[in-house]
């Protein structure tokens, strides 16, 4: 049986980033990706937002990871080459009856360490003719990342600490022994992979891999739940050159709009809890796109709206329950020697995954003292 000091589970941006850091800090890493390419779920199917950090309860890991991380994803993409906008966003009040939620997402951000400037309308509409809003939100620090170029520079970071990622080589099970972990990696060459650590970054996929891992208890195995949020673009230019949010709605942000870094605007994600992974657009919720558009883009053309892609937000608990942290589980929670199971790891996960990554190694040194650490 072939060993490897740590294996890393899904290529995601969260996975090459824990992987990076591992292997900057001196560790062997190994990375398994069931797909032929890094990215192919989560990663690549959101709104390409550097969030600033306004809307998580305050001391959570959402909140702290947000706002340290967007501060470090620009330098990392300044630093990289990986093309990027810090464009802005309003969050826009189209009632008077929704300005003391506003009021209550500026205490809640400055409660982060997060500033916004509250906007009356006219100064809004001043910098985006197009809206239409009664009172509006300035969030300065809110950016916009090319996701993709994003995943190839980190992997190139592991890479050149030499990384390497095993493509077309899903887990299939594993098994916590008292010489480490011993993994059953199918593929078209299956075979035993005996590793002293593992990291699970499989998204969608962590709590399946996690009951998948014989030894673990399953107290410590959540259940999975999926929300789908689907995206239009748009037909013709981009009314706005900045991000446009509504007030947020119950299991999301609302369908806004985003302008990528070729200026094509998109609207979305709504919410649709699912019970299987499906990326199909659902064309029939378009009418309630159309509404939702109207609210803040009252001049929205008819048949403007083209199917575009559609994500899967990795929950951890059912549709009406409040949303969950991220949950980091290593040896101190559940107990395994050289495990860590990271679960629910959504927005904002992509602007938080280099403090994700140093989480993560934080996690395994804790039970290993004399690894070194890790390089931010």
């Amino acid at each position: 049986m072939e060993r490897v000091e740590t294996v890393v589970v899904g290529a995601g941006v969260v996975g090459l980033a824990v992987a990076r850091a591992l292997a900057l800090g001196g560790r062997e890493v190994v990375v398994l990706e069931a797909a032929g390419a890094v990215g192919t779920e989560t990663s690549s199917r959101n709104s390409e937002v550097i969030h600033a950090g306004i809307y998580y309860p305050t001391g959570s890991l959402k909140a702290r990871s947000c706002v340290d991380g967007k501060w470090r994803l620009y330098d990392y993409c300044r630093e990289h080459g990986v093309h990027h906008a810090n464009c802005g966003k309003l969050i826009v009040a189209t009632s008077p009856d929704q300005h003391e939620k506003l009021a209550a997402i500026r205490r809640q951000a400055a409660a982060n360490g997060v500033e916004l400037e509250w906007w009356e309308a006219d100064r809004a509409r001043a910098l985006e003719p197009d809206l239409r809003c009664t009172a509006a939100l300035w969030s300065p620090t809110t950016g916009i990342v090319d996701s993709h170029a994003l995943m190839l520079a980190l992997e190139g970071d592991l890479g050149r600490a030499s990384g390497v990622v095993a493509f077309h080589s899903p887990l299939e099970g594993a098994e916590l022994t008292a010489d480490g972990i011993v993994l059953e990696v199918g593929g078209d060459a299956p075979m035993a992979l005996g590793a002293r650590e593992v990291v699970n970054c499989a998204g969608l996929h962590a709590p399946r891999i996690a009951a998948g891992i014989r030894g673990l208890d399953p107290a410590h195995v959540p259940t999975a739940w999926y929300c789908k949020g689907n995206y239009f673009t748009l037909a013709g230019k981009s009314p706005f050159a900045r991000l446009i949010y509504p007030v947020p709605e119950a299991d999301g942000l609302g369908v806004h709009v985003t302008v990528d870094l070729a200026g094509q605007a998109r609207f979305g994600p709504d919410t649709e809890w699912v019970d299987r992974i499906d990326y199909d657009v659902a064309v029939a919720r378009a009418d309630a796109f159309y509404t939702a558009v109207r609210r803040y883009w009252p001049t929205l053309p008819d048949g403007a709206l083209q199917p575009g892609y559609a994500g899967i937000r990795p929950k951890l608990g059912p549709a009406g329950t409040p949303a969950s942290d991220f949950r980091i589980e290593g040896p101190a929670t559940h107990g395994a020697a050289g495990l860590v199971n990271l679960f629910g790891i959504e927005s904002p996960g992509l602007t938080a995954c280099l403090p994700l990554a140093d989480a993560v190694v934080a996690e395994l040194d804790a039970a290993r003292p004399d690894a070194r650490r890790a390089a931010s």
